[in-house]
């Protein structure tokens, strides 16, 4: 290294080279870098209008509303250009709380009618351009005679325990998806399942029956689920409507269980640990113990001979 900077001092030429190949390097760096964001920002855009489309209604929407096939969690929005003018329905697709806030006599109905809690939320990636897009999409599938975005033709007889049954198997993976999905244990625990429950990555569904307020709701909700961590994971594995009719029945099954059920498995769990540690520790104790009598007794024995 000392050789390299006397070298560089006798040579006066070698140090602007020097400075100039950096230079040239660090340009040539902030050159793909330019690049590299001007792509980004002109393709993440092409995307995002690339989900001005079906697709993005059904991720997007689905799980709450439906073109002809009633109300879900939100109204069903067959001619829903016809009810207000399209200017409202842009502003409260930007934004419905703000909308609500504003004491918009309309917008307090549809909070009314949706239960008075729930406020419909801002969808991802919303703009003017897409809440346009998406009217004109809600205005084509009004006119059909039936709406890809009817959704699913929900059942009011009562489950049966084999629903119950196959919709548990379904739910622990222990019945395979016909697309190859995920099973919900993965991220997912409920009321009766042992020990740690399943997994933590998402909510406990004990109660997600009550929650999405029904069947209706909630196979809606399946059919496309909205959200950002089973949106990736279930677009090109989705369920069918047979595996969706099963999960529903075993969700509303366990709609009548509590969580003191939950509770005593994991305090089951939490003793079982205890006493297992604990025997543990007196076995290990009971093995080092014999093993330093035995150390002992040789040196004592050696030490009277």
């Amino acid at each position: 290294m000392q050789n390299l900077n006397s070298s560089i001092i006798r040579n006066p030429t070698i140090l602007p080279r020097f400075s100039q190949l950096l230079s040239r390097d660090s340009s040539r760096d902030a050159l793909r870098i330019m690049c590299i964001l001007t792509f980004l920002l002109l393709v993440l855009p092409m995307n995002l209008q690339a989900q001005d489309t079906p697709d993005y209604f059904r991720q997007q929407c689905m799980n709450c509303h439906t073109i002809g096939g009633g109300k879900l969690t939100g109204p069903d929005l067959k001619d829903v250009t016809g009810r207000k003018d399209r200017e409202w329905l842009v502003n409260f697709m930007m934004n419905p709380k703000s909308v609500i806030d504003s004491g918009d006599p309309y917008a307090a109905k549809l909070l009314e009618d949706a239960g008075g809690k729930t406020i419909m939320p801002l969808a991802y990636g919303m703009t003017k351009e897409r809440a346009g897009k998406l009217l004109d999409l809600i205005e084509a599938e009004s006119k059909l005679e039936k709406s890809q975005f009817k959704g699913l033709k929900i059942s009011s007889e009562p489950f049966t325990p084999a629903d119950i049954s196959k919709g548990r198997d379904i739910f622990l993976g222990l019945s395979s998806l016909e697309s190859k999905g995920t099973a919900c244990i993965s991220c997912h625990s409920m009321y009766d399942i042992n020990a740690l429950g399943g997994g933590r990555l998402g909510p406990d569904l004990t109660h997600v029956y009550e929650r999405l307020k029904g069947r209706k709701s909630l196979s809606a909700w399946l059919v496309s689920p909205g959200t950002a961590t089973m949106q990736p994971i279930f677009k090109n594995h989705p369920l069918q409507p047979k595996e969706i009719h099963s999960l529903v029945a075993y969700f509303e099954e366990s709609a009548n269980h509590n969580e003191k059920n939950k509770s005593g498995g994991l305090v089951a769990f939490f003793l079982a640990g205890l006493i297992g540690s604990t025997g543990l520790f007196f076995l290990l104790d009971y093995i080092w113990r014999r093993r330093f009598r035995e150390v002992r007794k040789s040196v004592v024995e050696g030490a009277s001979r």
